[in-house]
């Protein structure tokens, strides 16, 4: 962090483009998924991913955390992993005659749940806690996460052998659920061109990406956007949305109100990134797909003729007027 950047003088939009440049100079492309993690991040909200492997998710986290000063863990998560593999536990120390408790991977600042729908309920079950009120209970005793606390989790969309679909509970967990595509021509040439000239993104991330925040000054910046000014009319115009998808025809279960709580959060976010101290309805419309998607469920009517809850959602959105600033 630069000494002579003063927090209290520093808005959300310059911190934020700071943070990307240090970003975009090792993680080629995926504006989108970056925008949409920040967002996510500022509203103290976790991140559903869905995208094949090979995309950088993993490289996106762990620039995050040397750009943000954050501690960051992975965790792989497979068939036989158990929920004390996450959150720790209990050990007997004979020198002692007591029990301390060794803190699992979860204890940390930024963590990927790589491929999160590979174990089984019990084990998602083990990350409700943690998600909701960053603690862990083991033994009775709760242990705090120190903040700021981000998941983003992950999961392949294409294969669903050994797969375990992730309850309603769990996905309402995630403030987002982001889609991660390919790169385009370009930005995979230069991914390439990177390679080529010898400069792989570790080396990259090691020498020249640096650490341009602290942890005090990202929970500053949450506490700004907590802050953005939000019109009565554009709480309504949320609302709106989020009853809507429970009686729109295509959706079995619409959102519920905790949708509209991230609609909101994620658009104050995006308002503070555009240098803004107030919500406007594009703020809304740019958060409607990633706080939804997640939390609606296809009619088996819809699912059999192939609708998409994109395009779905895009009728709906387009169903709702607009209120007039």
């Amino acid at each position: 962090m630069n000494p002579n950047d003063d927090p209290a003088n520093l808005d959300v939009a310059a911190w934020a483009s700071r943070v990307k440049q240090e970003i975009d100079k090792v993680y080629v492309g995926q504006q989108p998924l970056v925008r949409g993690v920040l967002i996510a991040l500022l509203a103290q909200g976790h991140v559903l991913i869905e995208s094949v492997p090979g995309l950088g998710k993993t490289l996106l986290v762990r620039v995050l955390g040397r750009v943000l000063g954050c501690h960051f863990n992975r965790i792989q998560f497979t068939p036989d992993l158990m929920p004390s593999d996450i959150t720790g536990t209990s050990i007997y120390e004979e020198h002692t005659g007591a029990f301390r408790f060794r803190p699992g991977p979860v204890f940390t600042q930024l963590l990927l749940a790589d491929e999160i729908n590979r174990s089984p309920a019990k084990t998602h079950a083990a990350l409700l806690e943690i998600m909701q009120e960053a603690r862990v209970t083991v033994d009775g005793q709760a242990h705090r996460l120190e903040p700021p606390f981000l998941v983003m989790a992950t999961q392949n969309p294409i294969e669903s052998e050994g797969t375990y679909n992730l309850p309603e509970a769990q996905l309402d967990r995630f403030l987002f659920k982001l889609i991660a595509d390919y790169p385009s021509l370009r930005e995979e040439a230069d991914i390439l061109r990177l390679h080529t000239e010898g400069r792989s993104p570790d080396s990259i991330l090691a020498e020249r990406v640096e650490t341009v925040t602290s942890p005090p000054e990202v929970l500053e910046m949450q506490r700004r956007c907590g802050a953005i000014l939000t019109d009565d009319r554009l709480i309504e115009y949320i609302t709106t949305i989020v009853r809507r998808t429970r009686e729109w025809p295509a959706f079995s279960i619409g959102a519920s109100p905790r949708a509209g709580v991230a609609m909101l959060r994620g658009a104050r976010a995006s308002a503070a990134l555009e240098g803004r101290d107030y919500v406007i309805p594009d703020d809304v419309v740019e958060v409607v797909l990633p706080a939804l998607r997640h939390r609606v469920i296809l009619t088996p009517e819809a699912e059999i003729e192939g609708r998409r809850v994109d395009d779905l959602l895009g009728e709906l959105l387009r169903s709702v007027e607009v209120p007039r600033q």
